[in-house]
């Protein structure tokens, strides 16, 4: 796995990503290193994916498989994964962010399929962790070119300073159960900002960091992209809450032919 100090300069993200809540390294990957981690992605979809429980598999409709919309927990599932989110550059970022040893707790894969791939409403991550003090990030790397288009990712700039939620509620939308149900605000329009990017370009936020991201309105390109989530090791977890909260979660979920 490349190194994060051969890829950007982590005292120039921490300063970022104090002020803004996010950061963005373009590329953290260069074309070649993008080319094989594309190759392992289809070799797990094909290989591993088919022995995976159907709570961390999600179709738009599971009766077309072509539909894979997001995998979870991919680097319980696959050596060359587990590499990946324990010792690469996104570990290593999350750590400098945090400033913390980090605990990693979920490598997620996202696609939004050509023609109907579903906007991600406007969220928080933290509001599903379940976190005290809410001290976590997710990082996002760009398996393939993404623009207005396909659905890059908004921040709301500065969002993460606020240090309680704003309200949520169910969204309907696979993957992200919950959105902030008065987004729109003078401040949240004033405040936002886009990134489009090629293949290996990286995005890391704070979990109280608004984001969101549109449709796939290409009729011919996917927009899938890898995740990754570390909490801080002074954070602690809600366990109860958040095993109440993911029960109901893969009952909607099920009931909806979703898993």
């Amino acid at each position: 796995m490349p190194k994060i100090e051969n890829k950007t300069k982590p005292q120039n993200l921490l300063n970022e990503f104090t002020k803004d809540g996010y950061v963005c390294v373009k590329p953290l990957y260069n074309s070649t290193e993008m080319a094989e981690i594309n190759t392992q992605v289809a070799r797990f979809i094909k290989d591993v994916v088919p022995t995976m429980p159907d709570a961390q598999v999600y179709f738009e409709d599971k009766n077309d498989r072509s539909s894979l919309k997001q995998l979870q927990k991919m680097f319980e599932y696959d050596e060359y994964f587990k590499d990946m989110m324990m010792n690469g550059p996104a570990r290593k970022i999350a750590e400098e962010l945090l400033q913390d040893e980090v605990v990693a707790v979920n490598m997620q894969y996202f696609n939004k399929p050509a023609g109907i791939g579903q906007p991600t409403p406007p969220h928080q991550d933290g509001y599903y962790f379940h976190l005290t003090p809410c001290e976590a990030v997710t990082g996002w790397l760009a398996l393939e070119e993404v623009d207005e288009e396909n659905g890059c990712i908004h921040y709301v700039n500065g969002s993460h300073n606020k240090q309680e939620f704003r309200k949520h509620g169910q969204t309907g939308v696979l993957g992200f159960s919950q959105g902030i149900t008065d987004f729109g605000t003078a401040d949240d329009l004033a405040n936002e900002v886009s990134f489009p990017g090629q293949a290996g370009t990286f995005l890391m936020h704070h979990a109280r960091t608004i984001h969101w991201a549109g449709a796939n309105k290409s009729l011919t390109r996917s927009r899938r992209a890898l995740g990754f989530i570390y909490y801080g090791a002074s954070a602690k977890l809600d366990v109860a809450t958040k095993q109440i909260y993911q029960k109901t979660l893969d009952e909607q979920l099920k009931n909806s032919n979703k898993i």
